[in-house]
């Protein structure tokens, strides 16, 4: 795991654990498609934040619906489950704050694809949840 210089705020391994632990839960969700689930752990607006094909950045905010509309066409509706295996390096802003960053192999329906993106996390009544979402290639749907 990549280390940090000695600045800034210095999480506890209680902080860290708690962040891996809400990933665990977000994934356990989207690997059996429990769209429904995932948005309960999301804050809404929800920000996205891309690059479209012709390499521009986007941005855009997404209501709960629009998320789970998005969700369900990308994920789909297979009977098989999706499996994670994800290296996550979360960086603390604050003890209710963190930027992670996940380089990830998804593996649905028999069809392998690597992923990097980062989630800003942020807590709320003392419970994380995902306020944005940064991930290349989505912005065409973005607009």
């Amino acid at each position: 795991m990549l280390q940090l210089p000695d600045t800034g705020y210095a999480p506890t391994a209680d902080e860290l654990a708690s962040v891996h632990a809400w990933f665990a839960e977000y994934d356990a969700a989207a690997a059996r498609r429990d769209i429904e689930r995932m948005a309960d752990l999301a804050v809404f607006p929800l920000n996205l934040v891309s690059d479209d094909s012709a390499g521009d950045g986007v941005s855009a905010q997404w209501d709960r619906e629009q998320f789970v509309e998005a969700m369900t066409h990308v994920m789909g509706e297979g009977a098989e489950d999706i499996t994670f295996d994800s290296v996550r390096t979360p960086v603390f802003l604050g003890p209710g704050m963190a930027v992670v960053f996940s380089d990830s192999t998804m593996t649905a329906d028999g069809a392998t694809q690597r992923l990097r993106y980062a989630d800003v996390l942020v807590k709320r009544n003392g419970q994380w949840a995902f306020q944005s979402m940064l991930q290349g290639g989505w912005g065409d749907n973005l607009r």
